[in-house]
């Protein structure tokens, strides 16, 4: 994980923006849940990456991920479209309450650009389909050249997609959030299709640290930095989250990633565990077989 990656975190002023008065005007729509929809996880399952957190001798990664976390972020769906009969063994292998939010192909969002990709779309929704009631929220993540000059290909895009799929989308060009106009242009687009306002925080990238909503839902994709403040900072985001389940926020999507991967595991478990205290959730909080220090 290089985006967003400095050599000095505790340089990094980790603050977490003041809301956009928008993203209060959305959640107020809705009644309070009695606690929200929540699921964090990794980015991956591999045990390459996750160094230490699965117990020697486990043969298949994914049936033991998946009794320690109730969902993941799915990153490989990035670099290929995955076989129908891959998604269905994925499926076969995760409990029923568990949920996968996968990447859209980059051949749809960087190849394509969202445009002139209705073949490679419907190849991945097909395909992606297999994971039945498991497919939550895919997400499209958007390359750092596509800026507002191509907001004209954004509500063809959603136009394409099933109805009954809403995914998260993340932009990175910083002009979408440094020009207001653009950025209510936007956000009126988001929120006539129901697209979720994908939320980063990383440290190089505080000027994508938007905080507006554009659903009722916040997907939000946490890059540590191998840092003592990474605990710190997911407290932050405990407080903002709670500020916003009591103005309505119904569903929170919570993916940790690391420059070095071993600790996102080590981290969900600290959020996990503080979500729980403070939301009234019960979600497992994940074990790590060998846990030694984080940093």
């Amino acid at each position: 994980m290089k985006f967003g990656k400095v050599d000095h975190p505790e340089n990094i002023d980790f603050t977490l923006p003041k809301d956009h008065p928008g993203t209060k005007k959305i959640l107020l729509k809705h009644k309070k849940a009695e606690k929200p929809n929540l699921y964090v996880g990794c980015a991956k399952w591999n045990k390459a990456d996750l160094k230490g957190f699965y117990p020697r001798g486990t043969k298949d990664e994914l049936t033991y991920y998946s009794t320690q976390f109730n969902s993941i972020e799915l990153n490989a769906t990035f670099y290929r479209i995955f076989s129908a009969d891959t998604f269905a063994g994925w499926y076969e292998k995760t409990p029923e309450d568990f949920r996968f939010f996968p990447k859209f192909f980059q051949g749809i969002s960087h190849w394509k650009r969202l445009q002139d990709c209705a073949d490679t779309l419907n190849e991945y929704i097909l395909n992606a389909s297999n994971l039945k009631e498991k497919l939550e929220m895919p997400f499209v993540q958007l390359p750092d050249n596509f800026g507002p000059k191509n907001i004209d290909r954004l509500e063809p895009f959603f136009k394409m997609l099933p109805k009954d799929i809403k995914p998260a989308i993340e932009f990175r060009h910083t002009d979408w959030f440094n020009n207001e106009e653009v950025a209510e242009e936007l956000y009126k687009i988001l929120e006539k299709y129901k697209i979720t306002n994908a939320i980063v925080d990383s440290a190089g990238r505080r000027d994508l640290l938007h905080m507006r909503l554009t659903t009722p839902t916040a997907f939000i994709r946490y890059n540590g930095a191998n840092h003592g403040s990474d605990y710190t900072r997911l407290d932050d985001w405990i407080d903002r989250l709670e500020t916003w389940i009591d103005e309505g926020l119904q569903n929170i999507y919570f993916f940790v990633h690391q420059n070095v991967e071993k600790a996102s595991p080590l981290l969900s478990a600290h959020f996990i565990k503080k979500a729980n205290e403070r939301f009234g959730t019960d979600l497992h909080i994940p074990q790590m077989d060998n846990p030694n220090t984080l940093f």
